[in-house]
Parts: structure tokens; sequence; C-alpha cells
């Protein structure tokens, strides 16, 4: 049974990856990684890879790439490294908020006060 609105059938699936199954083991991309890319589409180039470059102009995450593109997430970064690896996408972690040790201690009371 397939989802309405998805084309994810296996066989598409492999010609959009090329065959291959997983991204290589240097794939610096999980779920939140942001990506931005560092270039305009060019003439001939696969339509998702295309797509990718245009979603990608302000910093996006991998899971909103893959949801953009109705593609699961492992297809989608290998289409990332694809275009990681050719310098076409630059990859970068969310940093992370470092909470106020601070408020943290003034959290603490108030629950043990509770």
């Amino acid at each position: 049974m397939s989802r309405p609105g998805r084309d994810d059938a296996p066989d598409r699936l492999y010609t959009v990856t090329q065959g291959r199954s997983r991204s290589g083991p240097d794939n610096p991309f999980d779920l939140v990684t942001l990506v931005v890319a560092e270039c305009e589409p060019t003439p001939g180039m696969q339509s998702e890879h295309a797509t990718i470059l245009r979603m990608t102009g302000a910093p996006t995450a991998v899971v909103e790439i893959a949801a953009e593109l109705r593609l699961p997430v492992s297809i989608t970064k290998i289409l990332l490294s694809d275009l990681h690896a050719a310098g076409r996408v630059s990859a970068r972690h969310p940093k992370a908020a470092v909470p106020d040790p601070d408020i943290l201690e003034q959290v603490l009371v108030g629950l043990r006060n509770l």
C-alpha cells in the first residue's frame, strides 16, 4: 500500500541515487544538520540536486529537505552527500544553547520546593 502523494517506488529511488543505498562513511549529515547552498543549480543537473540547491539558499535542516522532496531521509542524505562532495553545499550543525547554570540551579530549587 502506498501513501497518497508519494512516489517512493523502489525503482525510482534506485534511479535517483544511481543504485546506492547508503551515503559514504564521511557523511556529515544527520536530521538536524543545516545545509546551505554554495552555488546556483546548473543546466543538466539532476532535478533533485537542483531543487536542493534552490531550497538551501538559507540554512535548511536535512529533515526539512527530505519532507519537501517527499523522499526518505536516507535517500536525501545520499543526494546531499553528492552535493557536498562536489562543493555545492556546506553542512553545519546547529549550535546548541548552553543553559545558564544559575537558571538551572533556580529551577532545581523551585522543583525541590514543590
